[in-house]
């Protein structure tokens, strides 16, 4: 039915983090993670608010809640462009925190396996609050098979002030709940779990850009996950690929034939490996709503 395309064509949309997982850079990637077969072109807008920005469950040091406007394009034969643009709740400096554009293409090896690529790059202000920020391009790659679960591995390079390499396992199963209109519409739930390893460069480059406002405005240098008192920064642990997190995510939707409203809960649990909170637990509300004419 229609508001199944609708659901399997935004999962990406929803993922936030909007990636690349996970929110900015993550929901930077307005791509559809699942593919499903169209006979015409459809445009999608969307509408998301995040309690904060999550990269691959990892957040910056204070809480970033955001609200994010974005459209897809998507093609018949595979091809999509989609646009993102990011309001910081707190940012009385700029209207727009940051813009995001991506072009994609989806291509079905059979009936249950399908590549995605995908290339990102997002405009950061100066002295973005974004945690990826030094790293604004993002060129990925995604293997997903659909059986009784649905399973992926998806590998991101995210490049520009430094490069860092992700790899992410995720699998997850939809669960439909029923019907409220005598099947004009669906209630689903599609719990999900990811587990990422990877590079964390970009941390390196955050801690330094934020001491160096701090030393500006001359203000005291606070200590931050990964930075030993006395230094500016990080060790060389940030070059090396180590497991990052595991992330539970328990999205509920109501779909209906043109539009779907959703409500999303991650729990982040990171490793020990983890710069931005070893061993800690992180917690992402998200509320989004998306119309495809």
């Amino acid at each position: 039915m229609r508001y199944a395309l609708i659901l399997a064509l935004l999962t990406g949309l929803c993922h936030s983090s909007v990636q690349a997982q996970d929110t900015a850079q993550t929901n930077a990637r307005t791509a559809p993670a699942d593919t499903v077969a169209t006979k015409k072109t459809t445009f999608t807008l969307g509408a998301l608010y995040a309690s904060n920005a999550s990269y691959y469950g990892q957040t910056a040091a204070t809480a970033l809640p955001y609200l994010a406007a974005s459209g897809v394009v998507q093609f018949p034969f595979g091809l999509y462009f989609s646009g993102t643009a990011y309001r910081l709740l707190q940012d009385s400096a700029n209207t727009v925190s940051a813009t995001s554009a991506t072009v994609g293409f989806n291509i079905p090896i059979g009936k249950k396996l399908t590549a995605t690529l995908a290339y990102s790059h997002t405009f950061y202000p100066a002295s973005s609050q974004f945690l990826q920020a030094a790293n604004p391009d993002n060129a990925s790659a995604e293997l997903k098979y659909a059986y009784w679960l649905t399973s992926g591995i998806q590998a991101d390079y995210a490049f520009g002030k430094t490069q860092d390499l992700f790899l992410t396992f995720n699998t997850g199963k939809q669960i439909t709940l029923g019907s409220i209109a005598r099947n004009k519409d669906l209630i689903t739930l599609t719990p999900a779990i990811d587990i990422v390893a990877g590079t964390q460069r970009f941390y390196r480059s955050y801690v330094e850009e934020k001491y160096l406002q701090l030393s500006k405005l001359g203000l005291p240098l606070p200590l931050l996950p990964g930075i030993p008192a006395g230094r500016q920064t990080v060790t060389e642990e940030a070059s090396s690929f180590d497991l990052l997190s595991y992330n539970l995510k328990v999205p509920l939707a109501y779909n209906r034939a043109h539009y779907m409203v959703e409500v999303e809960y991650q729990l982040s649990l990171l490793s020990d490996k983890a710069l931005s909170g070893a061993g800690e637990t992180r917690s992402f509300l998200n509320c989004s709503f998306y119309y495809q004419f």
